[in-house]
């Protein structure tokens, strides 16, 4: 009887895992990770577009905001006042195009401080041009019968360089520059919490920052491609995607080096391969954990 009443308490402070990966219950202190997309430019009705919250003490902080980032965020359970801090890894369409859903629509439903966007140098520019195409909108709400708050619709936009680029009671975030084609600024992000490290490559090719900056991490999550599917590629599309994204054999070796306590895949390429033939590629140098990322999983 004890060990089924320990077992019941433990139950209490535990991610619950359904079978698709969606969270029954979740602590309401420490620190998790929720991969609100998992995907790639591709419209992939299972993966949204590249977004990643992580919720310390209650408090969110996203990860880009990739298409369908604030229905994914709904389908987490996160409240959307609570949605008004995201970390821009650069400013490809698939990590922006939820950018102005998660000014707007946050907005809508009671969000009154303003968002407070960090990213590379195009980011304010962004923002007020999204600002400025949604003028009549922003009107008509905050003047209409709508009565909307005049602040929530409003963005903060930080243009970062690397280093600590935020700090509160709950994480210190630095950002790192990663090797993203020929992206001028390109960051990936380090999360430190009392309790975790998690570390999120955004677009990049092998680098050896990468390894020091997840070294230990409790979780690395990282893009990758299957070199199989790569090599039935066009010399055009090979060339490009050898500039922009990370070989799995690359990532083996990044992974078996930082040895982080899990690595997780997202923005996964396959071109027809399969995820079992991804794993393989990887397997042969990096032995450690990891799992194929899936939307509304949660860490």
């Amino acid at each position: 009887m004890r060990a089924l009443r320990v077992a019941g308490w433990l139950l209490c402070f535990l991610v619950v895992l359904c079978s698709d990966g969606r969270a029954q219950e979740t602590p309401a202190s420490g620190t998790k990770v929720i991969l609100l997309g998992t995907g790639t430019p591709n419209p992939d009705p299972e993966r949204a577009g590249p977004a990643t919250a992580i919720v310390v003490n209650g408090s969110v902080y996203l990860v880009d905001c990739g298409p369908g980032i604030v229905r994914r965020a709904a389908a987490a359970g996160l409240k959307m006042p609570d949605l008004k801090r995201v970390f821009i890894t650069h400013l490809h369409s698939d990590h922006t195009a939820g950018f102005s859903d998660l000014i707007f629509t946050p907005w809508v439903l009671e969000r009154v401080a303003p968002l407070e966007a960090y990213g590379p140098p195009g980011l304010k520019k962004m923002a007020e041009h999204i600002l400025a195409a949604y003028s009549e909108d922003i009107e008509m709400r905050i003047k209409g019968f709508e009565g909307a708050n005049p602040t929530g619709y409003k963005v903060n936009s930080h243009e970062i360089q690397p280093g600590v680029v935020y700090q509160d009671a709950n994480v210190t975030v630095k950002a790192f520059r990663v090797p993203h084609g020929s992206w001028k600024h390109a960051f990936g992000y380090r999360f430190e919490t009392k309790d975790r490290t998690i570390v999120i490559s955004g677009d990049t090719t092998f680098t050896r920052d990468m390894i020091e900056q997840a070294r230990g991490a409790d979780l690395l999550i990282h893009e990758v491609y299957c070199e199989a599917g790569w090599a039935g590629r066009s010399a055009k599309w090979k060339k490009y995607h050898a500039s922009f994204h990370t070989a799995s054999r690359d990532l083996a070796r990044i992974a078996a080096e930082a040895k982080p306590k899990l690595l997780v895949l997202y923005h996964v390429l396959l071109w027809g391969q399969s995820e079992a033939r991804l794993l393989k590629e990887i397997q042969e140098i990096y032995k450690g954990p990891m799992a194929v990322g899936k939307d509304l999983q949660v860490f």
